[in-house]
């Protein structure tokens, strides 16, 4: 029998556990990323997620002295009202087709400009010619609308100077209803056609050179490589842009068309965002205008949804 002496501690073993150690909480450990992250958390919680307390509005005769609580429910009356009055039919068919005009012509303008600025060799060209297109998306439409009047001014403008140069008489472009969707879709594209590019150029710059040099290599020409190697290495991005622009298909922006709008157009020029402004605002239908309001946000949603999904059985890409 092993006898210890007085006043000696045991020694522990090596096998013996030892005491769990304290962890710091994830949270704490990195809350310089929360610290960071919270200041757009709370715009959304403020700006996005506690106005939605106001869609009660679209189910309601409200009136703004007697608030939410004092107004009287409806149910779905101003939903009823939205597919019975011929006027808002006529504002979503403008809608609807604007929009696909948009997409149709607007959404493949900049790939098509990114690939050819890409193929460009020179970097002081390609960097002025950039900052050139670039410049338009920087003007409100308050200056762009102006342009585009002046541009197309029967007295003053240059496109009337080229049909009178071409021996033909000069046309109210402005005040002609078929033009309109033409000048909105044109205009948009001209304006936001640079700033589109800019997404796809830094995806560009992420394709393996080598993958070029290969095809040439094999004899593929500049549009080989085009059909070949560029577009599917762009497909995710465009992909993901295009599920996010077919969910605005109903919000084309208020500024651009309100300021090109006048009464002998508004036939055909008339969007969902301008008749909210003229019914909603200035005739004071607070119900009316939000159930219109709710109805583009569900479309959204659904067209973001099934547009997602047949993505990701098709090509394999989607946004969640």
């Amino acid at each position: 029998m092993e006898l210890r002496s007085k006043g000696t501690v045991p020694q522990r073993s090596a096998s013996t556990p030892t005491a769990a150690v304290k962890r710091t909480p994830y949270l704490l450990k990195h809350w310089q990323i929360y610290t960071m992250v919270l200041p757009g958390l709370i715009f959304f919680i403020v700006f996005k997620y506690i106005p939605l307390a106001g869609v009660v509005i679209a189910f309601q005769d409200y009136n703004v002295f007697n608030g939410i609580f004092g107004s009287k429910f409806v149910g779905f009356k101003h939903f009823y009202n939205l597919f019975t009055y011929p006027e808002f039919l006529r504002v979503l068919k403008n809608t609807v087709l604007i929009s696909i005009y948009q997409i149709v012509l607007g959404f493949p303008a900049p790939i098509v400009l990114a690939m050819l600025m890409n193929e460009v060799r020179r970097i002081f060209f390609k960097r002025t010619v950039q900052t050139i297109l670039y410049l338009p998306h920087f003007l409100s439409w308050v200056i762009v609308g102006g342009l585009v009047i002046n541009f197309l001014s029967p007295s003053s403008g240059m496109m009337n100077d080229v049909l009178r140069w071409l021996g033909k008489e000069p046309v109210f472009f402005m005040q002609e209803p078929g033009y309109f969707r033409s000048i909105i879709v044109i205009s948009g594209i001209w304006k936001e056609v640079g700033w589109g590019t800019i997404i796809y150029l830094a995806a560009l710059a992420g394709i393996n050179p080598e993958l070029y040099e290969a095809a040439e290599v094999d004899g593929a020409g500049k549009l080989k490589q085009a059909i070949s190697i560029t577009l599917p290495s762009l497909l995710p991005t465009i992909m993901v842009l295009l599920l996010l622009r077919i969910g605005n298909v109903l919000d084309l922006g208020f500024e651009q068309v309100y300021m090109l709008l006048n009464p002998l157009v508004t036939e055909t020029g008339e969007i969902i965002d301008t008749y909210i402004y003229r019914i909603g605002l200035l005739g004071g239908q607070y119900g009316y205008t939000t159930a219109i309001g709710l109805f583009k946000s569900l479309i959204g949603v659904i067209l973001v949804v099934g547009a997602n999904q047949l993505s990701k059985k098709t090509t394999g890409n989607s946004i969640y």
